[in-house]
């Protein structure tokens, strides 16, 4: 399903062999449609309440970024045993260089656990995106900012 683009297989980052990680990789269907209508989503107005659309956005959020990603950075994700997670790391080479939340809020608040995984991995950019909202910095020096904004200014930065 991989090879014919129907899935995206996101890697665990880890170079530090002996921190206690989660080292599976995550499944995203790349599709949201397919997505959708394999969780029974027939109409649009069912997904707001639907306890699926949480993971629909954050993948749809990591396929809009691998589709304008360079071929310099790579996509993994991050998450301790303790449960700190980091959805998406954006790395060139050994070097994380971004690490980013993803939430369905337009008003989110940065976590503790988020929080902790940039300070394992120090980054040099940290965001949260966000559906729509202004773009602002946040606590701890993490920018909040919509997908769209995100894509068109920040991503090219990187």
């Amino acid at each position: 399903m991989e090879g014919g683009y129907l899935v995206r297989r996101l890697h665990p980052w880890f170079v530090n062999g002996k921190k206690r990680l989660v080292k599976s990789p995550k499944i995203y269907i790349r599709d949201t449609g397919i997505l959708h209508r394999f969780l029974n989503i027939s109409n649009p107005a069912e997904l707001p309440g639907h306890p699926g659309v949480g993971e629909s956005w954050e993948g749809y959020v990591i396929e809009q970024i691998a589709q304008c990603l360079s071929n310099e950075l790579d996509m993994f994700f991050y998450r301790t045993q303790a449960g700190a997670k980091c959805d998406l790391v954006l790395v060139r080479g050994i070097t994380p260089i971004a690490c980013i939340e993803i939430k369905l809020s337009n008003s989110p608040t940065v976590s503790k656990g988020f929080l902790s995984c940039t300070d394992d991995l120090a980054p040099l950019h940290k965001f949260i995106i966000t559906p729509s909202c202004d773009s602002y910095n946040a606590s701890h020096g993490v920018k909040v900012i919509s997908l769209n904004l995100f894509l068109a200014t920040e991503l090219d930065a990187i």
